[in-house]
């Protein structure tokens, strides 16, 4: 769907022939894209030139937004219309100061704002960034480096998409992913050719009283943190801070919490979240008959086939990443796990100022070792049972821990696991351009510059053995798991200090999905155990 807008005629829909409207957007979407990195590529041969200019051919220079991403239901529909009639009366984007990255709010004739666009060339790092966070070509690692500089906007379409197909669960805003032309948006001053139209997320703006970090988190039901809290594991969400939490007030003195800025999502490789309603104690309630029908029906093959249709530039990296936590989340849940024990096992520790990693990438990483072996025709078996006798003479140590022990600080030695990789030094997490340190950003550039040339000479990773220890909660995930005393992954894909999923064939992620299926129930029997008396019960009121 195109709108066009006449400042003289009002606007008018316009039809694009020989395609059918799924036809068009995909093609669109796909065309779209390809001529925004095609263009940043040629021009980000130096830094001295850090603007994109979109020329076209097109000699109307009427202001025009077209749907090239997303569905074209009667919501998104009315979204973009009305953005087109507040443009065709003159309205003018409005710059959001805070963030890192370029967003403009919209209003409507009479100045309530309705929309909040998102140019994918002004993204954290993108070259026309306009708050002076630029200087990397669009395809580059960003600020998360398993999410490349340019790629939010179809992330925050992507996790629209996922909500949307079952019924709005976590109410995620409406999104669409939009091509606007000859409207005002930032371009660095420097360069003499002004864009012509720029690719950007479009969000129905959600109007709160303030977000979550300005009040206290007693005040919010159990329900609505869970429905975000369910929906940020199905996407692993790497940045659900307290500022991308919208709070409404409703009528009755409850408040109603609406999930924002999902660009953060689907990496391209496990990479470590953040979930600021981990502590909340209301993650700590067991789930709902409700909540665990809507778990259950989650179809993770399904969704990525939705999204490899309506996202074809998503790669499957990221699709694979989708369907691996869903299905981590819906074992889990059937466990009797609560949203505080998932959200922990799939959360990286940061202790004596080293990178530990999460309970889920250690089931990963022993699962994938499990899949080299076996695409490789080795007889190499995993010892899933649970009562941990030795088999044969292999060279393994099996060890069994009594789930009441009170000192639980062990050595990673003393853990009946493989020993985990140790993550490379990542780019500090950052939630906002006030609170980013003076220089930091430099910094952060260089270091996204040092790690890429590193990781161009690293073709192959093999999991070493560290030092660190562990907390309760990853020992208790630990117990009656078998350790390898020689650990290695062949073709471990481990830049930026996650494991990769995209480079297995079919017939080895299949593989891959049934020893970690194996692996799985034996940790969450121990987790569950170990905090069986740390969590509240169901009769807390909030």
């Amino acid at each position: 769907m195109a709108v066009a807008i006449d400042q003289n005629h009002g606007f008018k829909p316009c039809t694009l022939q020989s395609l059918s409207i799924v036809d068009v957007r995909h093609t669109n979407l796909a065309q779209s894209l390809k001529q925004v990195f095609e263009v940043a590529t040629n021009l980000h041969r130096s830094f001295s030139t850090p603007c994109l200019s979109f020329a076209t051919n097109n000699l109307d220079t009427h202001p025009r937004i077209e749907i090239i991403g997303g569905p074209c239901a009667p919501r998104v529909r009315a979204l973009v219309v009305e953005v087109a009639i507040a443009i065709a009366s003159g309205v003018v984007p409005r710059p959001v100061s805070s963030g890192l990255g370029g967003a403009y709010l919209l209003n409507d004739q009479s100045g309530e704002t309705i929309a909040v666009a998102k140019p994918i060339d002004e993204e954290p790092f993108a070259l026309n960034n306009p708050k002076g966070f630029g200087g990397l070509m669009l395809g580059q690692a960003g600020i998360k480096r398993s999410i490349r500089v340019g790629e939010t906007g179809i992330r925050e379409l992507a996790a629209y998409l996922l909500d949307n197909a079952y019924g709005g669960f976590a109410g995620v805003p409406v999104t669409a992913l939009v091509k606007i032309s000859h409207v005002a948006f930032h371009h660095v001053n420097e360069f003499t050719s002004v864009p012509n139209y720029k690719i950007a997320s479009l969000q129905n703006f959600v109007s709160h009283d303030f977000d979550a970090g300005e009040v206290g988190s007693s005040g919010f039901s159990v329900a609505s943190v869970h429905r975000i809290g369910i929906f940020d594991i199905r996407i692993l969400n790497l940045d659900r801070h307290s500022g991308n939490i919208l709070v409404r007030k409703n009528d009755n003195a409850t408040h109603e919490l609406v999930p924002i800025d999902h660009g953060l999502c689907l990496p391209e490789w496990l990479d470590d979240p953040y979930f600021e309603w981990l502590h909340w104690p209301q993650a700590s309630v067991p789930f709902s008959d409700f909540e665990m029908d809507y778990i259950s029906n989650l179809d993770p093959f399904k969704d990525a086939q939705l999204l490899r249709a309506e996202l074809p530039s998503l790669k499957d990296s990221s699709l694979r990443i989708l369907i691996l936590c869903t299905i981590f989340l819906k074992q889990a849940a059937d466990f009797g796990l609560c949203l505080a024990d998932i959200g922990a096992m799939m959360t990286r520790e940061f202790r004596s100022n080293e990178e530990n990693s999460s309970i889920l990438e250690i089931i990963c990483a022993k699962a994938k070792e499990t899949t080299s072996f076996e695409a490789q025709g080795d007889d190499h078996d995993i010892n899933y049972t649970s009562n941990f006798e030795p088999q044969g003479d292999e060279d393994y140590e099996i060890f069994q821990f009594d789930a009441e022990v009170e000192d639980m600080n062990y050595d990673v030695e003393d853990l009946p696991w493989a020993k985990p990789p140790k993550p490379k030094p990542r780019p500090r997490r950052v939630s906002s351009a006030r609170s980013m340190p003076a220089g930091l950003h430099g910094a952060l550039l260089e270091e996204n510059k040092e790690n890429e040339n590193e990781n161009e000479n690293e073709n192959e990773q093999k999991i070493s053995g560290t030092t660190s220890s562990f907390d309760e909660s990853k020992a208790a995930g630990a117990v009656g798991l078998v350790k390898s005393m020689s650990f290695s992954v062949q073709n471990y894909n481990y830049e930026g200090g996650g494991i990769c999923f995209g480079e297995m064939s079919e017939d080895e992620w299949e593989m891959f999905l049934k020893s970690f299926d194996k692996l799985l129930p034996q940790v969450f029997e121990d987790t569950k155990c170990m905090h069986a008396k740390q969590r509240l019960g169901t009769s807390c009121k909030f």
